[in-house]
């Protein structure tokens, strides 16, 4: 294709834009289409390679295959607990609820789902899930999604062509396309989208009244990353940009077991699902080092012994959990502090041993991507030895806050579901949560963004879509001519250098300030970057223009990390190691101000209704809950301890930001999200799910009416099928 001389622009009109082609990205183009919506899908990547074909494990939802005891609500409180309490808990109600139907969904457009004895869907064990839970497809869920969902974009085009003649008539797919922004209206309302074609540099301008973030996660701003090329926090800039808030930007997850050996391959994920077979941690020693690491909070639930832990793989009803199942923050936090007390292997991380705990046959059996990736590229026969692995930066809890029953933003006519959107995981996501997560909220993201065009008026944003395609070219084409300015490749590798060791895995205040000083540099630095040669098939332009979105989420992650004086899931301070019952209330909300500059409020987090609340153990809400939050029994029988206090009261201020106690927003409710959307319909749209939502949230009425009880389920473990085990889903 011969260079692009003129910077033409190509515009599109449509009704629902949706940015991202991975799980989420793609189930809302499907909603929204089904909605008789025009709609445009916007891939990064090639159709078919978005990142969630990287996921492995499995998709979480209580189907009760493996344990008729499983329910959604076993699987809600294994969601909250694993977020330490920090969850948006209507978006963990609706998850829990809708996940099975999603994944019955997937099977009926014809995902080929490993199966039970008896025909049914298998599910496997995974950290954080009391029950096996994970429907998976051997270690390659993640592909078969991809696979299923692409299939049914297709069929809808094919439909679409038999009616009109045309396949793209209603849903078109523009392949390797990159937004590099979003246009609003004088009201603050989404317009479209502006970007360009990353094979011959051509520029695109989408008019749209609603658009749809689904861009996955930050994961290139750090050196050791399981991401792949397309995860520069995207949608996260965006949104910060359009005037969007995000929240819980400060929980980045570090997968405990990524690859740590050839330097060329460190950070490429292992799955759990090798933990959820049988595969135990051992550091140099030869030790499991993992019974010592079980946090107070779990211990009832974890065994204490090799014996115990062993037992449970073929009674789980008569013994505990293995520790190395602990949910992912846990773990990572133990191997990195066996590395720094010198027992690590040799190579920096600890060792990872499944060629002792079953046949080699079955182990190629369960795990054929694992057993591939490790001899191809480290020449490690995991049949017959350890691997060598270490935490790895995997996921990023923060994101878009928005409204769980719509998935709108506060910016009208923007939404976000997956990665991109925060609240639905706390400050820690269990393994397998991500691609039902993708499902259940892709999905509801869809239908709100077309209940919103439905409420619209006429349109007509060309002017202001105009000018800000203008401004837009310039700045894309100015990378291409400034010389010798700063070379992207430099300064991303500085950048990444930076957020490993000074925001990484354990932070310090001192470090993360050196952090925010050398990003502040960076910024200034970034205006004089030079990409020069032409737009066809030119990488070095293609990271100019996504490194300002990795400095703005790099500076609201140091931030707001900066700002939480605990350690709680993904956030671990070295100098404030404890985690806090006051903190627990308090969502830190980062926004880009007028000056450019980051800047953070606090946000109250919606109570957790009554009825759910009750499934969890008193010992276990007094050790998460204040004063304030705990049942009256439980708050009394906590003072009445030997020596023991109720939690502190919600009335300290941990540092609080702008002179506002934590927690504290004058005039707004709990959790809200108030923008004006469209709604869905919970009793038709959502599968019957309660229609409890928090105080001034939209989509429903004001109050809170607890969901329908408590599972009633014990401690024990599924016995059924576990073809598999443990695994991350991605989007």
């Amino acid at each position: 294709m011969p260079p692009t001389t003129e910077p033409d622009i190509t515009r599109y009109s449509y009704d629902v834009v949706v940015i991202g082609a991975g799980g989420a990205g793609l189930r809302a183009a499907i909603a929204a289409r089904e909605q008789g919506k025009r709609t445009a899908v916007i891939s990064k990547s090639l159709f078919g390679k978005a990142h969630t074909v990287m996921a492995e494990g499995g998709a979480a939802a209580a189907l009760g295959n493996a344990n008729a005891d499983d329910t959604w609500t076993v699987h809600f409180r294994d969601t909250i607990r694993g977020g330490k309490f920090l969850n948006d808990p209507r978006m963990a109600e609706l998850h829990a609820r809708e996940a099975p139907e999603r994944i019955l969904e997937l099977e009926y457009w014809g995902a080929l789902f490993d199966r039970t004895p008896d025909g049914r869907i298998s599910q496997r064990n995974f950290g954080g899930h009391e029950y096996p839970r994970l429907a998976h497809v051997g270690d390659r869920t993640g592909l078969e999604m991809i696979r299923t969902l692409q299939q049914r974009i297709v069929a809808l085009q094919q439909a679409d062509a038999a009616e009109t003649g045309d396949p793209d008539a209603m849903l078109r797919v523009f392949a390797e396309t990159a937004v590099t922004e979003l246009v609003t209206d004088a009201s603050g309302a989404v317009a479209g989208a502006f970007g360009y074609r990353r094979a011959d540099g051509g520029f695109v301008l989408f008019e749209a009244p609603a658009v749809v973030l689904a861009t996955g996660g930050i994961g290139k701003a750090f050196r050791t990353t399981s991401n792949s090329w397309e995860y520069t926090g995207d949608g996260h800039a965006l949104a910060l940009r359009a005037g969007a808030g995000l929240i819980n930007m400060e929980f980045v997850q570090f997968h405990p077991t990524g690859m740590v050996w050839p330097p060329s391959v460190k950070g490429i994920l292992v799955t759990e699902s090798v933990r959820g077979d049988g595969g135990v941690l051992r550091n140099s020693e030869g030790r499991r080092f993992m019974f010592d690491y079980v946090p107070d909070v779990f211990r009832a639930q974890y065994a204490e012994s090799e014996e115990e832990a062993d037992g449970w793989y073929t009674d789980p009803s008569g013994h505990r959990r293995p520790p190395e199942l602990l949910p992912r923050d846990e773990v990572a936090r133990a191997i990195n502090s066996e590395v720094k007390a010198g027992r690590g292997s040799p190579h920096g991380g600890v060792f990872l041993d499944v060629s002792t705990r079953m046949p080699a046959e079955e182990i190629r059996r369960r795990l054929p991507s694992m057993h591939h990736q490790f001899k191809e590229l480290a020449d490690v026969d995991i049949t017959a030895e350890p691997m060598e692995v270490g935490p790895t930066c995997h996921y990023v809890m923060g994101g878009v806050r928005v409204d769980a029953d719509t998935a709108a933003s506060d910016v009208p006519g923007l939404f976000a579901a997956g990665e991109v959107a925060g609240g639905m995981h706390g400050s820690n996501r269990l393994g397998g949560n991500s691609l039902s997560d993708l499902l259940v909220f892709g999905r509801r993201a869809g239908l709100g963004a077309a209940a919103y065009v439905d409420g619209l008026d006429a349109r007509a944003p060309g002017e202001v879509l105009d000018e800000a395609a203008s401004r837009a070219v310039s700045a894309a084409l100015a990378l291409l001519k400034q010389g010798d300015g700063e070379n992207p490749y430099t300064l991303h590798g500085e950048l990444q250098d930076t957020m490993n060791d000074l925001v990484g895995i354990i932070r310090r205040e001192g470090e993360m300030e050196r952090a925010l000083s050398r990003l502040d540099e960076m910024v200034q630095r970034a205006r004089l970057l030079s990409a020069p040669g032409e737009r066809v098939y030119n990488p070095g332009w293609h990271l100019a223009l996504a490194l300002p979105n990795m400095l703005l989420v790099s500076r609201a992650i140091t931030r707001a990390a900066l700002e939480r004086t605990e350690s709680r899931g993904g956030h671990t301070r070295d100098d404030h190691p404890d985690m806090s019952p006051e903190w627990r209330r308090v969502n830190l909300e980062v926004r880009v101000g007028r000056d450019g500059d980051v800047e953070l409020s606090r946000r109250p987090v919606a109570d957790i209704p009554a009825g759910l609340l009750s499934g969890f153990g008193n010992d276990e809400l007094a050790k998460y809950l204040t004063k304030e939050e705990l049942p009256q029994e439980v708050a009394a029988e906590a003072a009445r301890e030997p020596g023991g206090t109720a939690p502190a009261s919600a009335d300290a201020e941990p540092g609080a930001v702008g002179g506002e106690g934590p927690g504290e927003v004058p005039g707004e409710g709990p959790g809200t999200a108030a923008a004006s959307t469209g709604t869905v319909d919970t009793a038709e749209e959502a599968g019957g799910t309660s229609e409890r939502v928090a105080s001034g949230r939209p989509g429903g009425p004001d109050g809170v009416e607890g969901a329908d009880g408590t599972d009633g389920a014990d401690d024990r473990n599924g016995t059924g099928d576990t073809d598999g085990s443990t695994e991350e889903d991605r989007s």
